[in-house]
């Protein structure tokens, strides 16, 4: 009885020796193995590395009321020639700016529509204000790092030191 192997032919005729030769097929069996379980654990990894985009905004999870004047300013980057700065309570835009396609323009409208109408700007106060960005699916990754910073540069005071102004929340189609 052979384990793991394979018997092939009887050797032939014509006055030769039979031939009996077999393939291990250990080998195969490990390999296998090993690839069954990379692919297991690459499974999980491809999970771990995934940047998840949503249109909900973060905050209170329960269905009580929410407070007055909950702005939240929405940059959309979905236009080819403009940047549409938006503040928002829930639905109902409050205020709503358009600017030319150009990240310097952006960074400083950011900071001043945060000067101009956030609500958490005491250095004692320890919440963000809210941003939701707005891309296309076909954005380059460069232009909404870009945005990102942008919205990133608004800087307040907290404790000791300058942090962001805004919470960022990505925001897709």
């Amino acid at each position: 009885m052979r384990m793991a192997g394979a018997l092939l032919g009887d050797g032939g005729s014509g006055g030769r020796r039979a031939l009996d030769s077999d393939i291990n097929l250990i080998p195969m069996i490990d390999l296998l193995f090993v690839t069954i379980a990379f692919l297991l654990v690459t499974a999980v990894w491809s999970h771990m590395q995934r940047l998840d985009g949503t249109a909900n905004v973060p905050g209170r999870t329960d269905e009580g009321p929410t407070p007055p004047h909950a702005l939240t300013l929405h940059v959309d980057l979905r236009a080819p020639d403009r940047f549409v700065l938006a503040w928002k309570d829930g639905q109902t835009v409050a205020r709503s700016i358009d600017l030319p396609r150009e990240y310097p323009a952006l960074e400083k409208a950011v900071a001043a529509e945060w000067k101009a109408n956030g609500q958490h700007t005491s250095p004692l106060d320890a919440e963000r204000d809210e941003a939701v960005l707005h891309t296309s699916d076909d954005l380059p990754f460069r232009e909404m790092v870009s945005a990102m910073d942008a919205i990133a540069a608004a800087q307040r005071p907290m404790g000791k030191g300058l942090v962001p102004a805004f919470a960022l929340t990505l925001a897709t189609r």
